[in-house]
């Protein structure tokens, strides 16, 4: 009997929390669709809200006494796993990957026609255990999804696996408990395994909404950094890179090489074959240069038929990425829309070991390679050697004062020049 002024335990309902969740999951189901409504280009958002309000569907036949509707009793699961498996391929064409109708659809299919045998009828105890086991794999499957997303960081990544394996952990919970403790199954974990099942579905979305948000960010900072035509950096997005890239490298002591790339003739194909015919060309240079480059490698246009490429390395490393990256060219360019044209590309390249603050030098110095390389026969590399660092004077105290600053400050010696010709 309960004293009063003494606070109470508080159970947990299962009824109560399996209304809690159907309330919410088909808000949320509502939701995405006004939302896809609004944004009609995130097909993926319609998927998602059509997978919660066939969860919250399935809630509803979970939570209601089976006399009420006479609807298989394998029905609520199924309508899960067909719920799981939107969510999945959601994730799928929101990454711009190719839709699995059939692991959408072939588990609830199955699961219809499993449970037509005695082994999961509903007064077997492995039904439970088999349903949490589907649900689980459903899970670790959108969460190697997550873990494919190669255009976050690392960290982001692991987080967006380690999340959703932790619920398929709680979702193989009946499980183990009807293997270890049969008799548990039908107590208070049932409530506790529902709460947790409205904590995934509320928190999916969440990150569901979270992806939508950043989707946008990223649309309007690509559109900012990018050129439009080639879908690399703009000349803005590439100089501030470079000079990143410079600052970093230049503390350590560390080389790096800017190459400018010229499209050769490129005024005559646009006059003989049009401008149109001019822009695919631009189009096979900037994909032949993202295939021809590392990861590490800064390339972007810098205006016209000019395209710059800042690399991480002396003149040896960017020499052979510049020699490949121009004889790929030279292999794609000879047919370009259907149309013979031979397009080629002279390239200057500059190194430096210093620190660059400005890269104007340095641009300058690769600008004069590219024209010595554009008026000795184009469709070839000429590079330009960093300027040797000053030597150092010998601390001997038996020389002058005056004579070691004159060392010291003796004229630098003249820049040496290396060609790389075409084969």
């Amino acid at each position: 009997m309960p004293v009063a002024g003494q606070l109470q335990p508080l159970a947990l309902d299962v009824q109560t929390l399996a209304f809690v969740a159907i309330c919410l999951g088909g808000l949320i189901g509502l939701y995405l669709v006004l939302s896809w409504l609004q944004q009609r280009d995130v097909r993926a958002l319609a998927w998602w809200g059509a997978a919660y309000l066939i969860g919250a569907s399935a809630m509803v036949l979970w939570s209601t006494p089976a006399p009420r509707l006479s609807l298989p009793s394998e029905l609520p699961e199924a309508l899960t796993f067909l719920a799981c498996g939107l969510i999945w391929n959601g994730i799928r064409l929101f990454h711009g990957r190719r839709l699995l109708a059939a692991g959408a659809y072939a588990a609830p299919i199955g699961w219809l026609i499993a449970c037509q045998f005695p082994m999961l009828a509903p007064s077997n105890h492995g039904r439970v255990a088999a349903a949490a086991l589907v649900v689980a794999a459903y899970t670790f499957v959108i969460a190697l999804e997550l873990w494919r997303e190669r255009r976050k960081s690392l960290f982001s990544r692991t987080a967006a696996f380690i999340v959703p394996g932790l619920h398929a952990g709680v979702f193989l919970m009946p499980l183990g408990l009807q293997i270890f403790a049969p008799g548990v199954v039908s107590g208070g974990w049932l409530a506790i395994f529902a709460m947790e099942t409205l904590i995934y579905a509320v928190g999916t979305a969440f990150i569901v909404v979270l992806m939508v948000k950043d989707h946008h960010v990223h649309i309007y900072r690509r559109a900012a950094f990018t050129d439009h035509l080639t879908g690399l950096l703009n000349r803005r997005a590439f100089l501030e890179n470079a000079v990143t890239l410079c600052a970093l490298h230049g503390a350590r002591g560390a080389p790096v090489t800017l190459m400018m790339f010229d499209l050769d003739h490129f005024k005559s194909i646009n006059d003989r074959f049009g401008h149109a015919v001019g822009d695919d060309a631009l189009r096979v240079f900037a994909e032949v240069a993202r295939t021809n480059m590392r990861a590490t490698d800064i390339i972007g246009r810098l205006g016209g038929e000019e395209f710059a490429a800042i690399v991480p390395g002396d003149l040896d490393v960017a020499g052979k990425i510049g020699e490949r990256l121009r004889g790929a060219f030279e292999a794609a360019g000879v047919t370009i829309s259907g149309h013979a044209i031979g397009a080629t590309v002279s390239i200057g390249a500059a190194t430096s070991h210093a620190r660059v603050e400005n890269i104007d030098a340095l641009l300058q110095r690769a600008d004069e390679a590219l024209y010595h390389a554009k008026h000795t026969g184009r469709n070839r590399l000429h590079a330009v050697e960093d300027t040797p660092k000053p030597v150092e004077a010998p601390r001997d105290n038996t020389i002058p004062f005056r004579l070691r600053k004159s060392i010291v400050r003796r004229p630098v010696p003249a820049a040496a020049e290396a060609t790389a010709r075409l084969p």
